[in-house]
């Protein structure tokens, strides 16, 4: 291949450890003149080929690597095979729901790639010089692989700019429904794949909606941030007393009084209080409002590691909230999406929070994403969902 890259003398190691991203580093200098996403060779200082990447010269992240193995081209065929392992992957899991991430990115081995299934509706985004610069492919393999299938382009997402893209929604194929109608678990949910968050819903928190409501029975609940209610009819689900759903969004909060209606629940089982969370929150510990399970999941406070400091005093505020509205022997689920923020550093932080409230907590569960967001061994930075379910005294 004429075009490739050439990784400066000692910077090899991370490939050798299939690790799929190259920095700008690491990059000695460029043969030929690639295009922003077409394929490279990459090369070592002494010649040695060591995998085909996609090139993105305006990212940080120079090159994303499409495969270690010198035998695999990168064409039509490429995508339609490894789209359709990493959807065969997925298959134990639709029992549970018929809403999954059929493709997590580097984690199943297309960096830039994020394809999410919701009842017979395909969503996708790409994210990367290189997923763009193959999106015809991209495309041509979803309507082999899901003929029946309508398909609705979301790469409506900021971090496009870092790879010289521009933000892009449209309908690939078919009719696009205003709301799909989803199953998880025992829950029936409504969502709105054109406009919603992300793809529509948070289905990486899939296993952690399934913890509460397996904790939920005789509660009386708070669900903050709770967008279109899934944790808070996963607690209805398993018993909830009464469940009170609060949220920064109307419209977020209207879809989740008709996810209630959907599952039959009574109206008095559930309210909506739409406002800031940390205002609210305070409101309440003044009025000596108490709960006895609260769900903190908040939007991704961290998006870069300037921001940590910020984001670390938003998180202990909010817990610190939630720990003087819980009563004694009260649960608290509580998350952080930001893969910036290390696991140890989320626990310091809602301990910090626990103690300054003056309550003593033990973590009788950690939970993380669901399975359809695998974390590869070689891509530890896939791994960004973490969260806590605390029991407190």
């Amino acid at each position: 291949m004429d075009q490739q890259l050439i990784i400066a003398a000692g910077r090899e190691k991370s490939l050798f450890r299939r690790h799929p991203w190259i920095f700008s580093g690491a990059v000695a200098s460029v043969k030929g003149r690639p295009k922003s996403g077409q394929t490279v060779d990459v090369l070592g200082q002494n010649g040695q080929w060591l995998a085909r990447a996609a090139f993105s010269p305006k990212s940080q992240i120079q090159g994303r690597v499409w495969t270690f193995d010198a035998d695999e081209r990168i064409d039509a065929e490429f995508f339609l095979h490894r789209i359709g392992e990493s959807a065969a992957r997925r298959r134990r899991l639709e029992t549970e729901s018929d809403a999954l991430r059929l493709v997590h990115s580097e984690s199943d081995g297309l960096p830039g790639l994020i394809l999410d299934r919701y009842a017979g509706v395909l969503v996708f985004q790409l994210l990367t010089a290189g997923a763009e610069f193959w999106r015809a492919e991209i495309i041509g393999a979803l309507r082999t692989l899901f003929p029946n299938d309508a398909i609705l382009e979301r790469s409506d997402v900021d971090v496009r700019a870092k790879e010289g893209l521009n933000e892009r929604i449209e309908a690939v194929h078919g009719e696009i429904p205003e709301l799909v109608e989803i199953r998880e678990n025992d829950v029936r949910l409504l969502v709105d794949v054109r406009n919603g968050h992300k793809t529509g819903f948070y289905l990486d928190q899939r296993d952690s909606r399934l913890a509460v409501g397996r904790t939920a029975a005789g509660a009386e609940v708070l669900n903050c941030f709770s967008y279109t209610g899934g944790f808070g009819l996963a607690a209805l689900r398993g018993g909830a007393k009464n469940v009170t759903q609060l949220d920064a969004s109307a419209p977020a909060l209207d879809l989740a009084a008709r996810n209630r209606e959907l599952n039959g629940f009574a109206p008095e089982s559930m309210t909506t209080v739409c406002g800031d969370a940390f205002q609210v929150l305070r409101a309440w510990r003044k009025e000596g409002r108490t709960f006895d399970l609260i769900v903190l999941d908040p939007p991704k406070f961290v998006d870069s590691k300037a921001s940590l400091n910020r984001a670390a005093r938003g998180y202990k505020d909010v817990n610190l909230c939630a720990f003087h509205l819980l009563r004694p022997g009260g649960r608290l689920f509580t998350f952080s999406c930001s893969g910036l923020m290390e696991d140890a550093l989320f626990q310091k932080i809602v301990a910090d929070a626990a103690l300054d409230a003056g309550r003593t907590g033990r973590i009788v569960r950690r939970l993380t994403q669901a399975p359809d967001h695998p974390v590869a061994l070689a891509f530890p930075e896939g791994a960004y969902l973490k969260g806590l379910e605390i029991e407190v005294e």
